[in-house]
């Protein structure tokens, strides 16, 4: 009869040649282990096909999960942060839990709660409306990444990108091409609080200004929207139907899709109003699309958090880290310049 036993971790260290403590280091992905054995043992783990008891894991104070919360999961910009977090976790071993959660403050709460009392090795979270308070207390009980929020924080990473200079490159395209009547497509208030650090708020912020620095301060128009493509479509097309602008600077390529949709049921073209958006989300260059946008690397951010927990958790770091993305201009064909006359 065939031994239907689950191969252990000893049977790993028998079969690899060296010690239990060298199999856990390699599983653990540990520093001090040559290439030569981390080949073995991974050698080994396949030949035995080895999985870790995720309960003996945590028992021992790691679960080897790593947790991603998200705000609005349908968002195609999250999933660029998750496929750079799954690339950075490769052969790692460690597993991503995603909690999806509303955006509000006690949402956030509650997904970044159920996934520390899953006994995670370590949270990324884009939670724009949680405490810093909050996150702070998290952050000194176990590693924690905050995506997209721009807090001096103490015992948290954040990994953001440059939104202000990501919308000075969004409004001097559109200025260059003759624009004057520029609206402002964003979210809500509370996402948008001057002061708070959210991208939101740093694109209003910055939109504000640039118009103001050019002397555009009656041509200033804010259009506040909800979270979805569709939301912003039916809002656009308000806007559309009342004194229309040459051009929509969105808060987000979500938002942009949204505006885009519109103008295209309102019967014009980019010709008429110019649409601008930011995230570069996969859709934006497809050449039915073809949206203007600026880049901040979702997928860098995601594989940036991962190499910050994965920092924490070996103790290689325990100091802040607060990283930035360079934003970058992708002009496509959503945006030409004012017609004349």
């Amino acid at each position: 009869m065939t031994d239907a036993r689950a191969a252990t971790i000893e049977d790993v260290a028998r079969h690899a040649g060296v010690s239990r403590a060298a199999v856990s280091k390699v599983i653990r992905n540990a520093y001090g282990v040559s290439p030569a054995m981390r080949e073995r043992v991974n050698a080994a783990i396949e030949a035995l096909d080895y999985r870790p008891r995720v309960a003996a894991r945590a028992m021992r104070g790691s679960s080897f999960t790593l947790g991603i919360e998200l705000p609005h999961i349908g968002n195609p910009f999250f999933t660029k942060i998750v496929a750079g977090a799954t690339t950075a976790l490769q052969g790692t071993g460690y597993q991503l839990i995603i909690a999806p959660a509303d955006e509000n403050g006690d949402e956030g709460i509650r997904a970044l709660g159920a996934l520390a009392d899953r006994q995670v090795d370590g949270i990324i979270a884009i939670s724009p409306l949680v405490s810093t308070e909050w996150l702070e207390r998290l952050g000194s009980r176990m590693p924690v990444v905050m995506i997209g929020r721009h807090d001096p924080s103490e015992h948290y990473d954040t990994v953001t990108g440059d939104d202000a200079e990501g919308t000075r490159l969004a409004m001097s395209h559109l200025f260059e091409l003759g624009h004057r009547r520029i609206a402002h497509l964003t979210r809500s208030e509370d996402v948008t609080e001057p002061g708070s650090g959210t991208p939101h708020a740093i694109r209003l912020e910055e939109y504000l200004a640039a118009m103001r620095a050019a002397g555009l301060d009656d041509e200033i128009r804010v259009v506040r929207t909800g979270m979805t493509e569709d939301a912003a479509r039916l809002d656009a097309l308000a806007l559309l139907d009342d004194d229309r602008p040459t051009a929509i600077f969105a808060g987000n390529d979500e938002l942009a899709l949204g505006a885009l949709r519109a103008v295209g049921e309102a019967g014009l073209s980019p010709a008429d109003v110019s649409v601008v958006g930011y995230d570069d989300v996969d859709i934006a260059s497809h050449p039915a699309i073809s949206l203007t946008t600026i880049d901040q690397s979702g997928v860098e951010m995601g594989d940036r958090a991962i190499r910050l927990l994965l920092e924490r958790i070996r103790d290689a770091r325990t100091e802040p880290t607060h990283f930035s993305v360079t934003p970058a201009l992708k002009p496509r064909a959503s945006t030409r310049a004012v017609r004349a006359g």
